[in-house]
Order: C-alpha cells, then sequence, then structure tokens
C-alpha cells in the first residue's frame, strides 16, 4: 500500500491517477496522521463495434472531392485573390 500526502494531491495527480488506474489503493495522510483511504473505482468500458463503426461514419466527409478536382478549386481561388499567373 502506498502514501499520499495531502499536498502532494495537488502537486503529483498525474502519479495519483496512474497508480489508481493500475489498481492500487492509497492511503492518505494529513498533518502525520492516515486520514483515509483512496481506491480505484476505474473500469474500462468494453468497445461497442455498432457504436464506434456508426461514430466513424460520422467523421466521414458526406462529399469526397477528388485530388484534381481540389486542384483545379485551388487552383481557381489562387487567380482570384492574386490575379493571373505570368507563366
Amino acid at each position: 500500500m502506498q502514501y499520499i500526502t495531502t499536498t502532494e494531491l495537488r502537486t503529483k495527480s498525474s502519479k495519483l491517477v496512474k497508480i489508481l488506474k493500475s489498481g492500487g489503493i492509497l492511503r492518505l495522510i494529513h498533518r502525520s496522521m492516515v486520514i483515509g483511504e483512496i481506491l480505484p473505482t476505474y473500469e474500462p468500458q468494453p468497445l461497442d463495434p455498432a457504436a464506434f463503426e456508426k461514430f466513424l461514419r460520422h467523421l466521414k466527409p458526406k462529399k469526397l472531392v477528388p485530388i484534381k478536382e481540389r486542384e483545379k478549386i485551388y487552383r481557381k481561388h489562387l487567380e482570384k485573390k492574386y490575379g493571373q499567373s505570368l507563366s
């Protein structure tokens, strides 16, 4: 069992999270007295394949533009912004 002081709760919170995620138990010390225990309640959620696939479909753009078409659109934008090219 590991110990952590009330000051370390503020300054070393990443260490606290790491220990709790690994399943460790901590005793909390305040002014040289043990005042409590911190127990982990972290339980990783199982991956739902259907929900994950729905999420990926949501991220995918509705209309994909081919690279050549994107280059034409960008070239047209540059010509409009800066004028006709010299070459």
